[in-house]
Formats: structure tokens, C-alpha cells, sequence
């Protein structure tokens, strides 16, 4: 086995996009587990919990921002968070108007 390779948050080039049905929201709380308060763009503040594809390869902090996908069945109170965004990237969305410079 070879050794596990660490990148940099810079090196990460790759930026997504909400589609539809998912909103840009930002981690208020860590509540244990895979459960997050997310502070989400339509002013509602969601349960959000971290999918297992990202549950071991991302850690998510509070203040990042993220992609979240609220549930079709309890749409104002949950979700699933999707994608985290790196520092460089949240600042390439305030500065292409993606999200509010305040958010």
C-alpha cells in the first residue's frame, strides 16, 4: 500500500454549482455524528446531514459554506449536504456574485 497523498486546499480546482433543487447554505453548529445546522440561502435553517461519500473524504467546520439538498418529504427541516467549498473557491463565488458578499 502505497501512502495516502494530502492536498492542499489550493490544489483543488474543481468548483460546483448548485442544480435544482439544492441552495448554497453555510454550517452554523456541528451537532454530533453526521447531523450540521445549516444557515441556508432561502432563510430557513436546515438539519443538514453529511452524505457517507463525503462523511470520511471532506471535513466539514463550522462557517464553511456548502451545498445542501433539502429532502423532498420534510423539505423545511432537513437535508443532505452535497459539496464543501475550499476558502479560494467561496471567495471566487462572493466575487462572481454567486452568493452575497455577507453570507
Amino acid at each position: 500500500m502505497g501512502k495516502r497523498q494530502v492536498k492542499s486546499e489550493s490544489d483543488l480546482k474543481e468548483i460546483r454549482l448548485p442544480e435544482e433543487g439544492e441552495m448554497f447554505g453555510r454550517v452554523l453548529k456541528m451537532l454530533g455524528g453526521e447531523n450540521v445546522l445549516i444557515k441556508c440561502t432561502d432563510g430557513v435553517t436546515r438539519r443538514g446531514r453529511i452524505r457517507g461519500k463525503l462523511k470520511r473524504r471532506v471535513w466539514i467546520r463550522d462557517n464553511d459554506i456548502v451545498i445542501i439538498a433539502p429532502w423532498d418529504f420534510n423539505e423545511s427541516e432537513k437535508g443532505d449536504i452535497v459539496w464543501r467549498f475550499t476558502l479560494p473557491q467561496v471567495e471566487w463565488l462572493k466575487d462572481n456574485d454567486h452568493i452575497p458578499k455577507d453570507f
